[in-house]
């Protein structure tokens, strides 16, 4: 224990900077369980596509998301997302909706967005488009 502490003591900006990944590790973990945003994973994804007419809204760029989407996927502009105006997804708003970006961090701001302006049953993929590729599910480009 006596090392520990000398070495911290020696190594200030180390330490430091390992205090600052602990706690930012511990809060994505309370976030992720606290957070009202569900995450699915690829399997319940398709699962919710092919038995529950899930729709699914990506968040990307234009240019990914013309590289590779998941079939049916329906992309969200960016112009959109920062006027957060959800007004034209009305039709869907009784249909599980399932958020999708690239790794899976920005769509869970969508998707709290949605669910503030009064989508129910609003979700995120987990790893996002870079899970679905992983898992080698059906791309559309």
């Amino acid at each position: 224990m006596e090392q520990l502490i000398e070495f911290a003591g020696n190594n200030m900006l180390l330490a430091g900077a390992w205090v600052a990944l602990v706690i930012m590790l511990i809060y994505s973990y309370v976030a992720g369980f606290t957070s009202g945003v569900k995450e699915v994973s690829t399997h319940e994804t398709t699962l919710l596509i092919n038995k529950e007419d899930a729709v699914i809204f990506d968040t990307r760029t234009p240019k990914e998301f013309k590289a590779g989407h998941i079939l049916g996927a329906r992309q969200i502009k960016p112009e959109e997302l920062r006027a957060k105006d959800f007004k034209k997804l009305e039709k869907v708003k009784d249909k599980p909706i399932i958020v999708v970006c690239a790794m899976g961090n920005t769509a869970r701001g969508v998707a709290a967005s949605l669910i503030k302006d009064g989508f129910e049953n609003v979700r995120v993929l987990k790893g996002g488009m870079n899970a679905w590729s992983a898992a080698n599910l059906p791309v559309s480009k």
